[in-house]
């Protein structure tokens, strides 16, 4: 057998060695953390209100509760409007380009180089050394041969200049025996996932925040329109109390009091109308719209949309499953435990295939010749003596981290348990406070309609119709105020289910 042919069997056995051994992976693996469920959804049999939370099949589109095909409309258009979610997702594509870059480390690297070189050698700098003079005279070698290097040959002085074509590859391949690049992969994709759920959250928030401006806008149109009925009382007692003065029976005191009445009553106007006019841009805003935009289609005045009579919120498991921050604090969790093998891989051996094949020649008629052909080819190993602590720090640091990302973890579902609780628990108490602020305005209608006939019939002094007024009006407003806030509760509590992005992109899927 020749030695040519003997170390090319070397090295073949050699290569299907440290291939078999590629299946070693150092570092932990992940495992999913296990989390307790509390009994929070158990708040959903004590509640009193009429609209009760239901454990059902929750809703991705829990904004369709509310039955507002205007709402509806706009929720529609978030998805692909919103610069923020836009934003999000061009970080997701960075974040999976990141992943298609570590995955890289996996396969061999192939470069094809090709040039053309006219050289010449000085005789008077290292050719010199060879043998080589600048007379053109042929010295001898030191051992009294013929000179090495390119003097010999022809040309008239020395060195002549001369053509050098080559072309060829460079192959070179990091064979992952210990799984660093596989651990690296899987850190990247980890991490590419959580940038995934990121943007869900931002989706989910920005979802929630374009729905509470929206239910805010309403509140406002329908104050304004309180205010607005009000101020017609208001001017209708001021001509009741200028008609008594004419008869007789009352006083200019009693007119100053209705105009200022009715004067403090239309100061709320242009507060509300502005109100109004911001909130519309700040949902244009959230659909990068112009200011003024949005004005035609919302500028409308309609009720607060009411509750419905059922809110399905799932069942408790499927909690950890829907919650982006959870999500993505369990990704992130996963990206640091595999960086602990990367930093442990460090300690290891590197072992490297690399090789060189091509042509090489003087003409560049021969070229492609057989004979002008050269290769290279053999494995590389680098071994980590002395780094000065750098591989031990950078492995206590990579472990430091996924504690760090543990403890997130747990405290992020512990967080997410927390809202659950609090908006079941404010959701049912603000209708229940809704039901009795209904009951104060009918209330305060009735004694309003009673006093003004009183006061006709001079029974009652006219502060009295004044102060009843003013108690109408105020429990007008805290009633209207508090149907936005139950609307508002309803929209906590759905946020903080964690529902709202489903339907747009998978969770492996890339974005175009």
């Amino acid at each position: 057998m020749k030695a040519s042919e003997f170390s090319l069997r070397e090295l073949a056995l050699f290569i299907l060695a440290c291939v078999a051994m590629t299946g070693c992976t150092v570092g932990p693996n992940f495992e999913r953390p296990q989390t307790s469920t509390p009994d929070v959804f158990n708040r959903t049999q004590s509640a009193q209100a009429p609209s009760k939370a239901v454990e059902s099949e929750f809703s991705p589109q829990w904004w369709t509760l509310f039955n507002d095909p205007i709402l509806d409309s706009l929720e529609k258009q978030l998805a692909d409007a919103n610069l923020d979610v836009a934003a999000a997702s061009a970080r997701l594509r960075q974040s999976r380009a990141e992943q298609r870059i570590a995955g890289a480390d996996e396969y061999p690297t192939l470069d094809g180089a090709a040039s053309y070189d006219r050289e010449r050698g000085s005789p008077n700098g290292i050719l010199s050394l060879l043998g080589v003079t600048p007379t053109g005279n042929q010295a001898q070698s030191a051992s009294g041969g013929t000179p090495l290097g390119v003097a010999p040959l022809p040309g008239a002085k020395g060195s002549p200049a001369y053509n050098l074509y080559q072309f060829g590859f460079d192959a070179s391949w990091e064979l992952d025996i210990w799984g660093r690049a596989r651990r690296g992969v899987e850190a990247a994709t980890a991490m590419s996932d959580a940038s995934y759920e990121d943007r869900n959250a931002i989706l989910l928030s920005a979802r929630a925040e374009l729905a509470r401006d929206y239910i805010q806008l309403r509140d406002t149109q329908a104050l304004l329109q309180i205010a607005k009925l009000n101020l017609e009382i208001a001017h209708d007692t001021t001509k009741l109390t200028q008609t008594r003065v004419r008869e007789g029976v009352s006083t200019n005191l009693d007119v100053a009091n209705a105009m200022a009445q009715a004067e403090s009553i239309e100061s709320l106007i242009p507060t509300l109308e502005s109100r109004c006019e911001t909130t519309i841009n700040a949902i244009g805003v959230l659909l990068a719209e112009e200011p003024g935009e949005l004005q035609q289609t919302l500028g409308e005045p309609h009720d607060v949309p009411a509750l419905p009579e059922q809110v399905p919120i799932g069942v408790p498991s499927e909690l950890v499953e829907r919650r982006p921050d959870i999500r993505k604090a369990e990704d992130q969790l996963h990206a640091a435990t595999a960086t602990i093998g990367m930093a442990k891989a460090d300690f290891y051996p590197r072992i490297s295939l690399n090789g060189s094949a091509g042509f090489q020649s003087l003409q560049l008629t021969n070229l492609a010749d057989w004979a002008s052909g050269q290769f290279v080819v053999g494995p590389s190993i680098t071994l980590p003596i002395f780094e000065g602590g750098r591989l031990k720090g950078t492995l206590h640091l990579r472990e430091a981290q996924q504690q760090e990302a543990a403890i997130v973890y747990k405290r992020t579902v512990l967080e997410a348990w927390r809202e659950v609780d609090d908006a079941l628990v404010v959701y049912d108490a603000e209708q229940r406070r809704r039901d009795r602020l209904t009951a104060v305005v009918s209330l305060n209608q009735r004694a309003l309609s009673i006093a003004q006939q009183r006061y006709k019939a001079g029974a009652v002094d006219f502060l009295d119709v004044l102060n009843v007024q003013k108690q109408l009006l105020d429990a007008q407003s805290k009633l209207e105020q508090s149907k936005a806030d139950a609307d508002a509760n309803l929209i906590t509590l759905c946020k903080v289910l964690g529902g709202g992005w489903e339907s747009t992109y998978a969770r492996k899927d890339g974005l175009h």
